[in-house]
């Protein structure tokens, strides 16, 4: 690429980014104008964060996407009315309860492999968009052919992709005793900045999995907020350190399934139990919840549960919530989503849960 063209390339990316950033700005001053719809509180800021790992490599294809599949994603990001936004505009936003665009999306990428640097970063460079690598330090600290550099690293954070941690040994965090837990965020944490120059400001779970202990480690370790890998909308009234994300894969990365996900508003919950999705008594767990009072009221939910398919739902006073399983969870990660549909649109809470080997 010519100096010319590579400038025009950088100035249109910097565009991009600012009319991004505007339209933030003009949507809350907007929506300070707007009242409130009567006996009910303004719906809480959300956005849905895409998650993805590998780009065209079909070998895992469990954790792959195929090319044609992630350009496909593109340009419907392109044509179909989304603000793709940096992950840290949107955390902010959320702590604030600020509104944001409708359609709002962050992508971020989990374990740094190679194809991100080959593959997805010239393509999400030429469409301008924003995007966060979640990085375990000690896979890229032992020189593993399909994981990224310290220096192509350090080439995508000049260009303005968000560096985070992933802990350092990507292993199942509450397999572990505390200290160990400690020792591996609080080293990621401190690799990740010696070799980049900037401290990470977000934390994702290895597989998703956490309990009290790990993110309240999180926590204390000085990270903003903290990343799962269940299903939903992210919103103003979530747990910051446990937000939700949509995991995009061969399986799950048809383009029907794209929009679907993509145009996702929130069903904000509170009063959740299990507090915490390790399951370490009761399973089946006793689920429930509480619909917030500021959305509208929900007609109908329904919730699939993993290898339980549909399960049943009550619906009690004051907007509680309670699923019945039919079974227990087998060893391992498991799902809950639950989902309603508001027009054209789903509204969706999910819910990862972790059963270890007894």
């Amino acid at each position: 690429m010519t100096a010319s063209k590579e400038i025009l390339a950088r100035t249109r990316r910097a565009v991009r980014r600012r009319a991004a950033a505007i339209s933030v700005v003009l949507l809350a001053a907007l929506a300070a104008l707007v009242p409130a719809t009567p006996g009910r509180a303004q719906e809480p800021s959300s956005a849905v964060i895409l998650m993805y790992h590998r780009f065209g490599d079909e070998s895992v294809a469990s954790a792959n996407i195929r090319i044609e599949q992630f350009e496909a994603h593109l340009n419907e990001l392109a044509a179909g009315g989304y603000t793709v936004l940096p992950l840290a505009d949107i955390v902010a936003s959320l702590k604030s309860d600020t509104p944001l665009p409708d359609q709002s999306v962050a992508i971020t990428i989990d374990t740094a492999h190679v194809s991100v640097f080959e593959e997805a970063w010239p393509r999400l460079r030429a469409a301008g968009y924003p995007f966060t690598v979640f990085v375990a330090s000690d896979l890229v600290d032992a020189g593993r052919r399909d994981v990224m550099t310290w220096s192509q690293l350090g080439t995508l954070q000049k260009d303005g992709a968000t560096i985070a941690a992933l802990g350092a040994s990507y292993t199942n965090l509450a397999m572990r005793p505390p200290e160990k837990v400690a020792a591996d965020i609080l080293r990621s944490k401190r690799r990740i900045s010696d070799e980049i120059g900037a401290t990470p400001p977000f934390f994702a779970y290895p597989f998703g999995v956490y309990d009290g202990v790990i993110k309240g480690l999180v926590r204390d370790a000085g990270f903003e907020a903290a990343f799962g890998q269940h299903s939903g909308a992210a919103h103003a009234l979530d747990d910051m350190f446990s937000l939700p994300r949509f995991s995009l894969t061969e399986a799950y990365g048809s383009l029907e399934r794209f929009r679907l996900v993509a145009r996702t508003l929130p069903l904000p919950v509170t009063d959740i139990t299990p507090a915490l999705p390790v399951l370490t008594e009761r399973n089946p767990p006793n689920i429930g919840f509480t619909l917030s009072e500021r959305i509208a009221p929900v007609k109908s939910i329904t919730c699939f549960a993993s290898g339980q398919g549909k399960v049943s739902v009550e619906r009690l006073p004051a907007g509680r919530v309670e699923v019945r399983l039919p079974g227990p969870f087998a060893h391992g990660r498991a799902r809950l989503n639950c989902t309603s549909v508001e027009g054209d649109r789903w509204r969706w809470f999910g819910r990862q849960f972790y059963v270890p080997r007894s």
